[in-house]
């Protein structure tokens, strides 16, 4: 698992959207992402577009778009790739539910 280093480990739970702008899926996402966004206020949602951060993407094994990397405490806890919506859903209310519970 992977440790995001990027001054957010303050946050607790994440949401990153490895995307790019010729990416047809990812245009697909994007309103499903805002939508996201406004229903789990508690979660931060971060848009990173591969060719302008390709370390990044590097550094999390991104090899197709979208992907979708959950994280807890700048750690990985979950991914999706592919503009699966309803499993992106599914396992963000999973971790919520997780943390509810702690």
């Amino acid at each position: 698992m992977k440790n995001l280093n990027l001054g957010f480990s303050f946050l607790f739970q994440m949401v990153i959207d490895f995307s790019a702008s010729w990416c047809g899926p990812c245009k697909f996402m994007e309103p499903v992402l805002n939508a996201m966004a406004a229903k789990f206020t508690d979660v931060q949602f971060v848009k990173l577009d591969v060719d302008e951060l390709p370390d990044v993407a590097q550094e999390f094994g991104v090899q197709g778009m979208p992907t979708f990397v959950l994280l807890k405490k700048g750690k990985e806890v979950d991914r999706v790739v592919g503009a699966q919506k309803n499993d992106l859903e599914k396992k963000i209310e999973k971790h919520r539910a997780l943390v509810a519970a702690a």
